[in-house]
């Protein structure tokens, strides 16, 4: 098989995989080539505006195992193709040095064994880091099953790693991917926390130590393959923060490419995948715990209201606050005032009284937070009543009817109809 036929099924097949995006590394240039700039790398814009890519490429797609939502899995008759390590680093050296990409991700299906399959990789990224030089962007994923001495080995040689957690409960685990199991799939994750650990306390002794893994490890779930809630989603995306220091937890919409009776016959709404990420986002720059974002009672998030909002409606107990006196951590729960805002906020009011012009100049979104807060213990709006129901009804009242009944994500590649008319 070529070269360019076999990266065209293996680039095809690592599109399932989200969590290859990332925030870079400082690792030191003993090499030739490559840069991991603090600015960081990944697959389409850093902080600063750049657009950054990385070759994303799985080393194999065939796999002994049958996971039911997976697109490699053993059982599923698509076109099946392998580098050799050799063949992988040089088609990667010669992408970067035509300047087609800046790092790589490189993760693989499961051939012969864990062991087996971890020892390609290991192979290839040796290739790339000592033959070749390259000292930029490497995110390789975690083989679940590998011995730790190889995922060890993988750590030194990465910048970011990743084990898929793929499932949220271990039910969902017995009956779609019964070849894995819970401890079986944390056991990297929990390792490859131990390592990084580990590595900043060598650098307390000794400054020349060996980088393991710095710039963090991610992990990925599946939504809507599993009747599993967002509030399931969301508690064990909170433990895993709190118990691995995770940098990132990504969610994939789930795409129908099984035939088991467990699997849907469609995708969930995007939607769904849209508001996990910005239940994420609360979590992790917020300060609110998953009890306060979902519960058993109201196990879904809310379609129409974003989570932070949806907090607010109901709390409204809390509210209003005035912008003027609220403490900082009250001020990062008004829908509409985020991090940056909230630190502006805080610092302009020490030397004068804000109103909402001036909120609207230090980057607040009134068209959220006015129903949330008072400025010198006004409202923005004389009509406002705290209400829920009035409040509900005025946040989405730009909704067109299609969207209240049918409420979907509009997608990059099929527009919604509503975008048509």
């Amino acid at each position: 098989m070529e070269l360019a036929e076999k990266l065209t099924i293996l680039a095809d097949s690592a599109k399932y995989d989200v969590s290859c995006s990332s925030s870079g590394s400082r690792r030191k240039n003993d090499g030739i080539i490559g840069n991991a700039s603090p600015a960081g790398c990944c697959h389409s814009f850093s902080e600063d505006g750049r657009c950054i890519s990385l070759l994303k490429v799985l080393f194999t797609n065939y796999c002994i195992n049958d996971c039911k939502y997976c697109h490699c899995r053993s059982s599923n008759d698509i076109p099946r193709a392998a580098f050799t390590p050799r063949e992988l680093a040089e088609l990667f050296i010669n992408f970067y040095k035509r300047n087609y990409v800046e790092g790589l991700f490189l993760s693989s299906g499961i051939v012969k064994s864990p062991d087996y399959t971890a020892e390609l990789l290991l192979e290839t990224l040796t290739i790339i880091r000592r033959e070749y030089g390259f000292a930029g962007y490497v995110h390789v994923k975690a083989i679940p099953g590998a011995d730790p001495r190889l995922i060890y080995q993988l750590g030194l040689m990465a910048d970011r790693m990743s084990a898929n957690i793929e499932l949220p409960s271990e039910q969902s685990l017995k009956l779609l991917a019964p070849q894995k199991s819970r401890e079986k799939v944390l056991a990297p994750i929990r390792q490859i926390q131990q390592g990084i650990i580990a590595r900043k306390e060598e650098l307390t002794i000794y400054r020349h130590a060996p980088a393991f893994v710095p710039a963090g490890q991610s992990t990925q779930m599946i939504v809507g393959a599993t009747e599993d809630s967002d509030y399931k989603i969301i508690r064990l995306t909170e433990g895993l923060y709190n118990k691995f220091n995770l940098k990132r937890v990504y969610f994939s919409a789930y795409i129908p490419i099984g035939n088991h009776p467990a699997l849907p016959k469609t995708s969930p709404p995007l939607l769904r995948e849209h508001r996990l990420y910005q239940a994420d986002w609360l979590l992790r720059f917020y300060g609110f715990k998953a009890e306060e974002i979902l519960s058993e009672d109201k196990p879904f998030l809310d379609p129409l209201l974003d989570p932070k909002c949806n907090w607010a409606m109901n709390n409204l107990h809390l509210f209003p606050i005035e912008v003027n006196t609220a403490p900082y951590e009250m001020l990062l729960r008004v829908p509409g005032i985020g991090v940056k805002s909230a630190r502006r906020i805080f610092v302009a009011r020490r030397g004068t009284r804000l109103d909402f012009d001036a909120l609207k100049r230090l980057g607040v979104v009134l068209k959220r937070a006015a129903y949330f807060i008072t400025c010198n213990g006004k409202y923005m709006y004389s009509a406002l009543k705290m209400e829920h129901g009035f409040i509900y009804s005025s946040l989405t009242a730009h909704l067109p009817p299609e969207a209240i009944e049918n409420p979907i994500q509009t997608s990059l590649f099929h527009p919604s109809p509503l975008l048509l008319k």
